[in-house]
């Protein structure tokens, strides 16, 4: 049975595996850390082009944390030393920066997580490098829409099932891959907390989403098959089949009438191009 944990707007807070369930206080803090995760990332847009490498984009993300009245609630997390993740092409997730440079073609998602005044916004998105071929772009587009979709379901008396349902059936259509060794998570003022959101799943299952849940929707869809696997770094996630790979992240709220986008872009910068 599923548990759900009112939350006191000053109450310190544990991962026990109870769904958090939170008031106008944390909605407001959620809003103020997932507009400066947006904004990041409207800002690094124009940065992001063939010869910058990714160590340059990692470094203006910090700067742009830390000018934002927030640290990166990634530097030190598990041992992970950089202010973001940053993954390329086959990279599904966690890809760490380096002395890497983009280059012309490629597909690069950021992946940024700010700590503003105790509450997380936790934001990715997918990037353009240069000139991108089209089934690229179309794997890109398609991510995107298994985002919003699965947005769409996350309703007020829906089952946490639902979500996965939408985001599976769209991705299907296409013969697209969506990987299940990762998926989204509840967060607020934890980073990673339940409940876990699985991307390809079966509509009706799973918790009953309540007003006041905070969590990630972040769908992983690779152009081959769904399979990954974690180099020896200990972070990095590629496809098995070295096919391409792309993620679009939002952080939400359930309220009582539907949800509310925590890190939708101030700039209108939702997909690329830019």
């Amino acid at each position: 049975m599923t548990e759900y944990q009112l939350i006191e707007a000053d109450e310190t807070v544990y991962r026990d595996g109870t769904i958090k369930l939170h008031g106008p206080e944390g909605f407001e803090g959620m809003r103020r850390a997932g507009q400066l995760a947006a904004s990041i990332l409207d800002d690094i847009a124009t940065m992001i082009e063939p010869g910058v490498t990714t160590a340059a984009i990692d470094d203006r993300v910090r700067e742009l944390t830390l000018a934002g009245g927030a640290v990166p609630a990634t530097m030190g997390y598990r041992g992970y030393a950089h202010s973001c993740c940053i993954s390329i092409n086959h990279v599904i997730c966690h890809g760490i920066p380096s002395d890497k440079a983009l280059k012309d073609g490629d597909i690069v998602n950021v992946d940024v997580t700010p700590l503003l005044d105790g509450w997380h916004g936790d934001t990715s998105r997918m990037f353009f490098v240069g000139d991108v071929a089209l089934k690229a772009k179309r794997l890109v587009d398609v991510t995107y829409e298994c985002l919003m979709l699965g947005i769409e379901a996350a309703q007020p008396g829906a089952r946490l099932g639902d979500i996965g349902a939408a985001i599976e059936a769209h991705a299907r259509q296409f013969r697209y891959g969506v990987v299940r060794e990762f998926c989204g998570h509840g967060l607020g003022r934890l980073f990673h907390d339940a409940p876990e959101v699985i991307h390809a799943s079966q509509a009706g299952t799973g918790p009953e989403l309540k007003p006041g849940m905070f969590f990630t929707i972040e769908p992983m869809i690779n152009l081959g098959k769904p399979h990954a696997k974690v180099l020896s770094d200990g972070w990095t996630a590629v496809t098995r089949d070295k096919s391409l790979s792309a993620q679009f992240e939002h952080s939400i709220g359930i309220t009582e009438t539907g949800n509310e986008i925590f890190t939708a872009s101030p700039k209108g910068l939702h997909q690329p191009p830019y």
